[in-house]
Formats: C-alpha cells, structure tokens, sequence
C-alpha cells in the first residue's frame, strides 16, 4: 500500500484508572489483547480503564510504522479535507489533529461527579491552570452502551428532588432551610429551566457539594445505616441500591449524596446519551464506547481520588433540570446494517455496523476523516478499486475524507464503530 493509501490500521493506546474492569474482565484488555497492541502486556490485577484513538496529545494514536496519527494527517491533508480543515482550524485540523477523540469504557466502579467546560470557560481554565486542565478545547460527548450500562446524567425534575427533600431527612439536614424553602416554592414551576427555577437549583447543588466535611458524613453514615436496616421511603427505593453502592467504593464521599439530585439512567447495548458542556454525569458501571470533542478537560467535584473543583464545577453548569430521555440519541437508519448517531454538534457522529456472517454494507464518501474500531468479529474493509484489509475484534482504522467503504464480515459477526466528521 501507497503511504496515502485512505485507509489503514492505527495503534490505540490504553490507560489504567483505578474504575477500570481489571484484566480480561475489561474490553479495554480483551481488545487490546486481540488486536495485538505494540508492547502491550496483559496483568490481570491493573485495571483497563480507557482506550484511546485518535491525535489528542496526551495519549496520540500511531500508525504501525509508528509515526503518529497526527503527523501523517498533516502531511497528508486530503485525508482529513479541506472543508474539514477549515471549519476546525481553531482545533488544530489544519495541522492533522482531529476534532474529535473515540474511546471504549470498561467501568467497574463509579467515576467521578463530573462535567465539561464551554469552550470559553475551557481557554480560561487552560490559561489559569494549564497542569490541571490541558488544552483548551469543550468536550461535549456521547456514550454509546456495549453492555449494561448505568449512569447519572443531568439534573432529576425538580419535583423529583423536592420529593427527596421531604422524605430523605439526611439529604434535606445539608441544605439550608431558606434555601431548600425557596427550591420547594419553585419546585412545581411550568418553566423549570426560567432563570429563577435555575438559580434555586444551583443554590441548592451548592449548598449540598460545599457542606461541611463534619454534616455530610454524619449524615451520609446515617443514611446508609437506615438503608442496610431497611427502613427506606417508597420515593428512595430506586436509589437505594445506587447510594449504598457508591459509598461502598466511595466511603464518606458527598458524591453519594447526587443519587438524589442526578438522573439514574440504565442503558442496554445500542443506547447512547449525549452530554454538552455543564451537563452534571458519572458514569458508574459497564462498558461503552465514547466519542467526544477532542480534550480533557475534566471538572471534578465528588467520587475520585483526584483533583476536586468545586467551585468552577457549581458555576459551569447549566442546571437545566429534565427528564433523563433529553439526554437520548435516537439511532437512525443510515445504510444498510448500518445505524447512525448524531448529537447536535458539529464536531463528530458516530456510525454502528452490525454484520451477520457473510453481510457486507456499503457507506457513501464522508467528506471528512473517521476512526473505527472493530468491537466484535472479523471481516474486511474495501475501497476504491478493490483494495482490501483485514481487521479483527480491536483493531482500529482510519478512514480518509472521499473514501466510499465497504464493509464485510467474515465466517462470524462483525461489530464496528465509525467515529466521523464532516463540513456541512
């Protein structure tokens, strides 16, 4: 193949947490494994929390001969396209980074309490605190389930949290009465999202996030000492199981406290959530794939053991309270076998091949660059004039802007997720 072939495999890199699933247990370790990653030595005691693809600094995909992906896509511009090129330059298109990153979860216990910032509020926090937060770039993202998956994600209804109010008395001895007085005044507004029900929300997330160490785990230790004798209201019965679980991984965390404040989602293979910048999530268990604006940028505020930021977490966000299903991609058909998920940003969608043995789709040019990776089965990619590769369950390709694809599984099922962005 020609070095300008638009087509060809790339080297993930994978990253240990301490949420991670440990060994082969994770997809993390089982992809990498069967892809046979460069270096890469299984243990079956670290935990495989992240695999990246893509031409984020921190952790950069490379191409076999080892050049990075980035490198190679700013040689080559007709891989990423003009358009594309153009529109993201403030993104470093230009120079061969994408405007997007693809990853696959593997989550044993809860990650953080979490959000993103804005892109304006993302250049601030990069100039004030470069170590904390690297680049300057948003990060708004989207979690597609590979297997049951759970998380917290955008605020509960106001009047659901209004309900633990009254009857979780642990919850409601963190918040001050005036101010849990003027959230129940407004609890039952026809417009949960006006400025005055947003600003009774955020006085009451603060005040539960910025309660005194001493209050939150007496009472988070009452609490859970009511739930483990059974003595549970009918409002809390759906998160009962959720708060004991995120103090048995977190002891004596505040974060546990959001079970009652964030929606609790439960997903199976083939839903995807969608979260933009402000948006309060955690991911708590299962495995997923992730496609988000290319960053870091993470703001923390409860369940880690890392960097806590309370301050910019309350003022990021934008406490626009709703019901889980605003966070919901709808799948759409795309081609055939072929499903599409599309949020309402510019920077990436991502495509869901699904192949019996023997099926073969076809994907139109996508005027800009994509990633995928194989996440289940063999099979073949095609293009242009009959050239062919092979891939395998972990391995990940690039596909270059004009390509027409061509996808085709072998004697079993093949899974792939295609990462990609085009200029409208």
């Amino acid at each position: 193949m020609s070095s300008t072939t638009p087509v060809f495999k790339i080297i993930p890199t994978t990253q240990k947490y301490d949420w991670g699933k440990k060994g082969l247990s994770s997809k993390v370790a089982q992809f990498a494994t069967a892809s046979k990653i460069p270096g890469f030595a299984l243990d079956e005691e670290a935990p495989y929390a992240e695999l990246w693809m893509g031409t984020h600094i921190s952790s950069p995909s490379r191409l076999l001969s080892g050049e990075t992906l980035s490198s190679h896509l700013a040689a080559h511009k007709e891989l990423i396209g003009e358009k594309v090129a153009t529109k993201f330059a403030d993104a470093g298109a230009a120079e061969g980074n994408l405007p997007f990153l693809l990853k696959v979860l593997a989550i044993a216990k809860a990650l953080s309490i979490q959000t993103h910032p804005d892109k304006k509020m993302a250049e601030r926090l990069h100039q004030e605190q470069p170590t904390v937060y690297k680049d300057a770039n948003h990060k708004p993202e989207m979690a597609l389930a590979l297997t049951d998956f759970t998380a917290l994600c955008g605020f509960l209804p106001l009047p659901k949290i209004a309900a633990y109010l009254l009857s979780t008395p642990e919850f409601a001895a963190l918040v001050p009465t005036t101010i849990a007085s003027q959230f129940a005044s407004l609890s039952t507004s026809s417009d949960p999202t006006g400025p005055a029900e947003k600003a009774a929300l955020k006085d009451l997330f603060s005040a539960v996030m910025t309660a005194e160490e001493s209050l939150f785990k007496t009472q988070l230790d009452v609490l859970v000492e009511r739930y483990q004798r059974g003595s549970v209201a009918d409002v809390e019965e759906e998160v009962r199981d959720l708060v004991l679980t995120l103090h048995s991984q977190f002891p004596g965390d505040i974060g546990a406290f959001c079970a009652f404040l964030l929606n609790y989602v439960k997903m199976q293979p083939g839903d995807a959530i969608f979260l933009a910048a402000g948006e309060p999530h955690a991911y708590i268990s299962g495995d997923i794939v992730e496609c988000m604006a290319t960053s870091d940028n993470v703001i923390r505020a409860g369940l880690t053991p890392k960097l806590r930021d309370v301050p910019n977490l309350v003022d990021g966000l934008t406490y626009a309270a709703a019901d889980p299903r605003k966070h919901l991609v709808a799948p759409a058909p795309a081609a055939p076998h072929t499903t599409l998920y599309d949020p309402p940003i510019p920077e990436f969608a991502v495509l869901r091949v699904a192949l019996a043995p023997g099926e073969a789709a076809a994907h139109a040019p996508v005027d800009g660059p994509s990633v995928a990776v194989v996440t289940e089965g063999r099979g073949a990619v095609g293009w242009g004039a009959g050239e062919t590769l092979g891939v395998s369950e972990g391995e990940v390709f690039f596909v270059g802007a004009g390509a027409e694809l061509r996808l085709e599984a072998a004697d079993q099922k093949l899974v792939v997720y295609r990462a990609f962005v085009e200029a409208a």
